[in-house]
This record gives C-alpha cells, sequence and structure tokens, in this order.
C-alpha cells in the first residue's frame, strides 16, 4: 500500500503516516522515491497501537 493508501484507510493526514515510518514505527519499504506498507506490517501497527484486545479473541 501507498502512503496515501494508508492514510486515506486510516484517516490521518500523508504527513503523519511518513512520520511513522521515519520513527521507525510503522514498516515500510523505500521503492524509489516512494513508501510501501504490507497489510501485515499495517495489521501488526493498528494491533500495537490499540487500546484493548480485539473482542472476537474471546474470554481468556
Amino acid at each position: 500500500m501507498t502512503t496515501h493508501e494508508v492514510a486515506k484507510l486510516l484517516k490521518v493526514g500523508e504527513p503523519t503516516v511518513r512520520a511513522w515510518i521515519h520513527h521507525e514505527e510503522l514498516r515500510a519499504v523505500k521503492l524509489g522515491r516512494e513508501y510501501r506498507i504490507s497489510v501485515k506490517d499495517l495489521e501488526a501497527f493498528v494491533n500495537e497501537h490499540a487500546t484493548r484486545e480485539p473482542s472476537w479473541t474471546g474470554p481468556k
């Protein structure tokens, strides 16, 4: 996914996505002048920043 696609999906600005990449919070691959983010890396980022466990995991 591009930084534009990630920004649109998460409803944040592209500079925010690039800041996450530069601060090494969000893993990305630089191809030329653009960054690409894998779906798995985006899912890991979102899960890492979640405020609680997902409801579908059930009781522990």
